[in-house]
This record gives structure tokens, sequence and C-alpha cells, in this order.
């Protein structure tokens, strides 16, 4: 089996969910609030999301949370690694 690079993967996970949170940003900013409100409630299996919605981010906050979740990402997908091969070395090998 083969081992994953901490940084690469870390990095990896933290553009995949930076990409996934400018993506809502777009949503955000580019269809009307009912249907944002539509979208992420079926994204949440129903739950209204209504009254947790923010309409007025300032782009500093936005700019921030875009950074947030990027270090984030990285540091959940180093985690994910980290024990992908740690878990390597208890695996039993079979031979084919």
């Amino acid at each position: 089996m083969n081992k994953l690079s901490i940084p690469r993967f870390g990095f990896s996970v933290a553009v995949a969910c930076t990409l996934a949170y400018v993506g809502c940003v777009f949503v955000m900013l580019t269809v009307p609030q009912d249907a944002a409100v539509r979208f992420f409630n079926s994204l949440m299996h129903g739950v209204d999301v209504t009254s947790i919605m923010r309409w007025d981010m300032p782009w500093w906050e936005t700019a921030l949370g875009v950074i947030e979740t990027f270090v984030l990402g990285w540091l959940f997908g180093g985690l994910i690694a980290g024990c992908y091969n740690t878990c390597e070395k208890w695996t039993i090998k079979v031979d084919q």
C-alpha cells in the first residue's frame, strides 16, 4: 500500500473545501434569496436555514471565511492522510 503525502493531501482537501465555499458564495450572490434558501434547504435534508442565512456579509468576512476554510481543510486533510499512513502499518498483508 502506498503512503499519502500529508502536505499534498492536506492541500488537495483544502483546495476542494475552498472551492465549495466559494461556490456557496457564488450561489448567494447570483440567485434570488428564496431560490438560495430552497437550494440550501435541500442540501440540509429539509432543515429550514432561513433564520441562519446572512445576506449582508462584508467582503472582508467572506475573505476571512475563505482563508479559514482553506486552513481547516488542510488540517483535516493532513489528519486523514496521517491516519491512513498509520493504519497502513496495522493492516494484514495477504499474498495473492
